[in-house]
């Protein structure tokens, strides 16, 4: 009898893991889509073909979770990502979160923030962020980055420039005066900024871009298992080791040293801030977000929930997460 009822057991789990991989990855193979050009995400060493980072590393454990074998693929741009994840040409997909992007995929709750700065020549007058916003001033950014969409929202009197995301047509572009200012999140500014010699980060920061998973809309139980792994490896431990490495810490002094200078580019979101558009479960929260009481932040493209500022990433909304019911942009 007792070997009977472990049979079923295990047979039981087993179906629950077979329904869950059935939603994750229908085609029996982990499909992850992810940006190539972003080494936030991910980045692939030329010589071995290793592929190192936080979405890779989250990929590959759901892979694993699941029982089936993972597809890490690179896609231009994020546009593509969506896109792929929305006609079944990827089970999921990395991407910043950006509200021009809500409606055609489901996204997760944010597993890591990017810090999104520019990057000048050394003798540049734009010293911090209160001076990119300048008339006469041109600042660039890459076709479809998040820091472009924001630019074109809030920077008003700066002429604002969309240039392919070529590196060395980027570095040219700096050097060669063509742009003022380049926005991007750091680790791409701070690669740029080592091929770009004469060139220096800003000190400050514009915003920072959540990082999400996004899966098809139809698929709940695979929204569940993405938000599930992510709470799991937030509260292990697991994305502030990955964050640290991605950042080259090795100990405290080192991840000091890199915060001097700029080159620390992101950090893992805590608990209480994580999903997009706040916590409609929360019992506290349920009164706030009703669908007939919105606002309207600037770095946002539609009305959104009062009380919803906290997946906003404009750094008055960050700045006052904690102490204004609303966002006062």
């Amino acid at each position: 009898m007792i070997t009977f009822r472990l049979v079923m057991i295990a047979a039981a789990v087993a179906c629950a893991t077979s329904a869950v991989a059935g939603d994750i990855a229908p085609g029996g193979t982990l499909r992850a889509a992810y940006l190539g050009t972003n080494p936030a995400q991910a980045m692939r060493d030329p010589a071995t073909g290793e592929v190192r980072g936080a979405a890779y590393d989250l990929a590959r454990e759901l892979a694993r979770r699941n029982n089936v074998p993972l597809e890490f693929k690179p896609i231009a741009g994020p546009p593509a990502v969506i896109e792929a994840v929305k006609n079944a040409e990827a089970d999921i997909g990395f991407v910043a979160y950006e509200a021009t992007r809500l409606g055609t995929v489901e996204f997760s709750q944010t597993y890591m923030l990017v810090r999104q700065s520019f990057l000048v020549l050394d003798g540049s007058p734009i010293r911090a962020i209160a001076d990119v916003d300048r008339a006469g001033q041109k600042i660039a950014g890459t076709v479809n980055d998040s820091i472009t969409l924001c630019m074109k929202r809030i920077l008003k009197q700066a002429t604002i420039a969309e240039l392919a995301n070529d590196p060395a047509e980027l570095s040219k572009a700096l050097t060669a005066r063509t742009i003022d200012a380049l926005g991007a999140n750091r680790q791409r500014l701070t690669t740029l900024s080592t091929a770009t010699p004469g060139t220096r980060l800003l000190p400050d920061d514009l915003f920072n871009v959540p990082q999400n998973i996004v899966v098809p809309k139809d698929r709940p139980a695979a929204l569940a298992a993405v938000n599930a792994l992510i709470d799991e490896a937030r509260a292990s431990g697991f994305l502030q080791r990955r964050e640290s490495r991605m950042s080259g810490i090795s100990d405290a002094r080192h991840a000091r040293a890199l915060d001097a200078r700029g080159a620390r580019g992101a950090g893992v979101r805590p608990a209480r801030h994580f999903y997009p558009f706040g916590l409609p479960s929360s019992p506290r929260r349920a009164s706030v977000l009703r669908p007939e009481r919105v606002l309207r932040c600037r770095n946002a493209t539609a009305a959104i929930p009062l009380g919803a500022f906290r997946g906003c990433s404009c750094r008055s909304c960050l700045r006052g997460a904690s102490s204004r019911p609303r966002c006062r942009r």
